[in-house]
């Protein structure tokens, strides 16, 4: 590869790491403003959201590519919120599956809907032309490092 290269594409890098970092600070700041809430703690519940009879603690944190310390204190405000409920696992005296209860699905119906209007709001310079053209190249990245055991 030349250095020309190299050099492109480590400029291409830091400005997809330049956007994701704005894009992430102003998710953050909405949902703390609109929802007195964090951007983990909506990852929780967007993850709990898909998994509609709850996921054991290990699950979650590896839905979330996160450690299962950093899950337990979201998954505690949570619970004292009740917006979580922990049930027991049959079988397994250790182990707690963790699930959205009716308040929580609500909460985080109205955050989906608002985060969802966020995004596109902060994407909007795009034409569709361009952004199904980005889709496809992210896309295609996203499975090269799949295949790479990156991801």
């Amino acid at each position: 590869m030349t250095q020309n290269k190299s050099k492109s594409r480590l400029r291409l890098w830091l400005q997809l790491q330049k956007a994701q970092r704005q894009i992430e600070s102003a998710l953050r700041d909405r949902l703390r403003a609109e929802f007195d809430s964090t951007l983990p703690r909506f990852e929780v519940l967007a993850a709990l959201d898909r998994a509609e009879g709850g996921l054991r603690m290990s699950e979650l944190s590896a839905v979330l590519k996160v450690s299962n310390g950093n899950v337990t204190g979201i998954i505690e405000r949570l619970v004292h919120d009740q917006q979580v409920e922990r049930l027991p696992v049959k079988g397994d005296r250790r182990a707690m599956r963790v699930k959205l209860t009716d308040k929580g699905k609500e909460k985080f119906q109205m955050m989906a809907h608002m985060h969802e209007k966020w995004v596109s709001d902060l994407l909007e310079t795009f034409s569709s032309e361009k952004e199904e053209a980005l889709f496809m190249a992210f896309e295609t990245l996203n499975k090269a490092l799949d295949k790479r055991g990156m991801i």
